[in-house]
């Protein structure tokens, strides 16, 4: 049997590869994808070259080809031997999957969707996993107030899954026009633009001060600007992947002295077999979307702004690569 792919081939390059589909370990099992989602930062890092690309990487060359694709749904079509809790038919979610048409993947990355989730829901559930652990860290509570720097697809998701979580106001922060607009229209309470001379005085005029903050753009001023808006004792959750270290923070006065909590927030800096509270596992967490989603606290598919078949990939990693502003975008891989 023969899987199209979406592979890097090399720098700034996508291209649509047909791959043999390997049979099955006793322990994985081949899912025929109908949707996966575009991560756009990370997979422009990929696409672009960055040889930085993984948390454990200290790679200063990129090396290409590269998959990516992590966050799919879609139908299974076969298991191995020693799977017992899956079986052909099974609609699922992958996490830590690829862009391909029939994906070989461990059962354990798996979680069944019910009937009343879609797979575009589906293939949004291991990026919104993201910013709910995010939150899950900073222990937000009922009540307190919470900033989202940044509104690329984790940035909104992180509002919907505050506004769900009892936090307010919820302050949505991007400097496009287009990007607050949208913020307002799926939860935030107000939309700011950091690149406002009166960013600050405004954020402490609407709440006093922010008691929760996930950043999200990886950007080192982005996270200075968090912390200008700070309550003391406040939380701040480092969602977004800070690959360059080329930024100072005044630390004594703006970390220290107040008492404030910088959380690393990547998704892989969570335990793999045993939630617990403030710490889920990436399984736990994408179940607890799926019910949050079939019990109708959470919508996510009507962020998707395009979706394309996947025979469009290259044109779609050619706007990826130029462009800042990318929507949420996912492939149809039922249209091949």
């Amino acid at each position: 049997m023969i899987s199209k792919n979406i592979i890097f081939t090399k720098v700034n390059t996508s291209e649509l590869v047909d791959e043999p589909v390997a049979d099955p370990a006793p322990h994985q099992i081949v899912v025929k994808l109908a949707c996966s989602t575009v991560s756009s930062g990370t997979e422009r890092a990929n696409i672009t070259g960055s040889p930085n690309v993984t948390i454990n990487s200290r790679d200063t060359v990129a090396h290409f080809p590269r998959r990516s694709g992590y966050s799919s749904s879609g139908t299974v079509y076969k298991t191995g031997s020693a799977v017992t809790d899956l079986k052909p038919g099974d609609r699922v979610a992958l996490f830590w999957s690829t862009h391909s048409q029939y994906c070989v993947i461990d059962a354990a990355n798996a979680v069944k969707l019910p009937d009343e989730v879609s797979f575009s829901d589906g293939a949004l559930m291991h990026i919104a996993a993201f910013p709910l652990a995010a939150i899950r860290k900073c222990r937000l509570e009922t009540g307190e107030s919470a900033l989202v720097m940044g509104q690329g697809v984790l940035g909104q998701i992180a509002v919907k899954l505050l506004r769900a979580a009892g936090a307010v106001p919820v302050i949505a922060v991007d400097p496009l026009s287009d990007k607050r607009t949208e913020a307002l229209k799926i939860g935030a309470d107000y939309a700011l633009d950091p690149f406002d001379g009166e960013f600050c005085r405004k954020v402490k005029d609407i709440c006093g001060g922010v008691n929760v903050a996930i950043e999200v753009t990886g950007n080192g001023p982005a996270l200075d600007q968090c912390l200008d808006v700070m309550k003391k004792m406040g939380r701040v959750a480092l969602l977004g992947c800070t690959r360059s270290s080329d930024f100072t923070i005044d630390y004594y006065h703006k970390v220290h002295g107040p008492g404030i909590s910088l959380i690393g927030a990547h998704t892989a800096a969570r335990p793999e077999k045993e939630s617990s509270p403030g710490l889920w596992t990436t399984h736990d967490d994408m179940a607890a979307l799926i019910t949050l989603i079939k019990y109708g606290r959470l919508d996510l598919k009507t962020l998707v702004a395009e979706v394309h078949s996947p025979l469009d990939a290259p044109a779609v990693y050619e706007r990826l690569c130029s462009s800042k502003a990318f929507p949420v975008v996912q492939f149809d891989w039922m249209q091949l």
